[in-house]
């Protein structure tokens, strides 16, 4: 919010607003509010003709650009100022040598105010006063309410001036969430990371600092969703998110306020007694339990097994479960999906890993309790493949068998597995 102090207060960091005596006044049309915000954006700084035209119409300005732009300053400080003398220029829109410039304090224009506050929470912090410097940095945080100019830039200059407070507003919300936190109020800091991640696109460090600060809230699972949404846009995580992502899944952001208990189940049936003839198949599970790809994934190796022998293939995965149960220390679950429907499945996992499933927060409860740890999980006899995901745990270095009478192309990034009969090399499509 704007500061109260000052009979005409100015804002850039949103909407574009003249505020006259508490009141908004109508800055005028498009254009006229697009000059106004590039001088905001510039405080003190003379912006001459050149530049105040190609923010305005870029590298194709009209021949009567220079008297748009003076018109557009009269009508500004009469509005600013309507008391004004005519040809007097007034307090804030000053002619400086062959152009303008607005004269302004932190009382009467909200990025001073921000520049300002962050200036003091910079030296508190300094002094070793990081509570007050929190203080200092939410108030700075304040003054924002949206995008810089309102998204009028029309032009690859206004764009650019508008991006550096951008920019600002950015480095100083990742130096304040690092501080909340250390000080361990890291909710005080949500709301101004959520509007900087809004207007900033994919900011790596914003998006970084966001991870941890939903972590340390105990949004675990949040955080980790935000990385995958960020995978599955295409975009290659940088060193920043990657940490971000590193400390998330290995809980060193902050302990969380519930603690997880720590239930290592292991509910697999009985190893089948004899598999002679499945030495293939088992060197193929093998070899795609060692592939290195976890680096590359966002979940679990998922392996989509098939064939005409619905007790056959279980019988293969199950057995395969036991052989590679010791790589998986943190549970060694198992599903027949023939008997539970889409609702049970989850709480049956959830029970198992000592977390006795409720109708609410049971998926976010599931993500967050296997988003760490290496578990094993074989869903038998799945005829649906809508039923897989909602059941996938969040970890990487997890393993889930799926076995199916028919194959499930759908299971977007499942290695696929054909069990032909005993005898038959089985195929695998990569």
């Amino acid at each position: 919010m704007l500061e109260s102090a000052g009979k005409v207060r100015l804002a850039v960091l949103g909407p574009v607003r003249i505020l006259r005596d508490g009141i908004e006044v109508d800055a005028g049309p498009r254009q006229q509010r697009a000059l106004l915000a590039v001088l905001m954006a510039s405080p003190g700084r003379p912006l001459d003709m050149l530049e105040l035209t190609a923010a305005l119409w870029g590298d194709d300005p009209p021949a009567s650009a220079v008297n748009v732009i003076h018109k557009y300053i009269g009508a500004l400080r009469r509005v600013l100022e309507p008391r004004l003398a005519h040809r007097d220029g007034g307090s804030f829109l000053l002619r400086d040598g062959g152009g303008y410039r607005l004269t302004a304090g932190p009382g009467s224009l909200d990025l001073l105010a921000f520049r300002d506050r962050v200036t003091r929470a910079r030296g508190d912090i300094a002094a070793g006063r990081p509570e007050t410097g929190l203080d200092r940095y939410l108030d700075a945080f304040a003054q924002w309410r949206g995008p810089a100019g309102d998204r009028l830039a029309r032009t690859a200059a206004a764009r650019r001036a508008f991006l550096a407070l951008h920019s600002e507003f950015f480095d100083a919300v990742v130096t304040a969430a690092a501080v909340a936190v250390e000080l361990r109020r890291p909710a005080r800091i949500l709301g101004a990371l959520r509007l900087a991640a809004s207007i900033g696109g994919c900011h790596e460090a914003v998006y970084a600092a966001l991870m941890l600060v939903l972590a340390a809230t105990g949004n675990r699972a949040r955080a980790l969703d935000l990385y995958r949404g960020i995978r599955d846009t295409g975009l290659d995580p940088g060193p920043e998110l990657r940490q971000a992502h590193r400390r998330v899944l290995t809980r060193t952001v902050l302990p969380l306020p519930t603690a997880v208990p720590v239930v290592r189940p292991t509910r697999l049936p009985p190893d089948p007694p004899d598999l002679a003839g499945r030495d293939t198949e088992l060197d193929t599970l093998r070899g795609l339990v060692g592939d290195p790809a976890p680096g590359r994934r966002t979940g679990p190796l998922v392996v989509a097994m098939d064939g005409e022998d619905p007790a056959g293939t279980s019988a293969l995965a199950v057995h395969f479960a036991h052989l590679a149960a010791a790589d998986f220390p943190d549970g060694r679950l198992y599903l027949d999906l023939r008997r539970h429907d889409r609702d049970e499945s989850l709480t049956v996992l959830l029970t198992d890993l000592g977390l006795p499933g409720t109708r609410e927060a049971r998926a976010d409860a599931y993500r967050d309790v296997t988003a760490t740890r290496r578990i094993l999980l074989v869903l038998d006899h799945v005829h649906d493949h809508t039923l897989v995901p909602p059941l996938l745990p969040v970890s990487t270095a997890s393993l889930v068998l799926v076995t199916s009478p028919h194959p499930l192309p759908e299971l977007t990034g499942a290695r696929f597995m054909t069990v032909d009969p005993v005898d038959v090399n089985s195929t695998v499509l990569p």
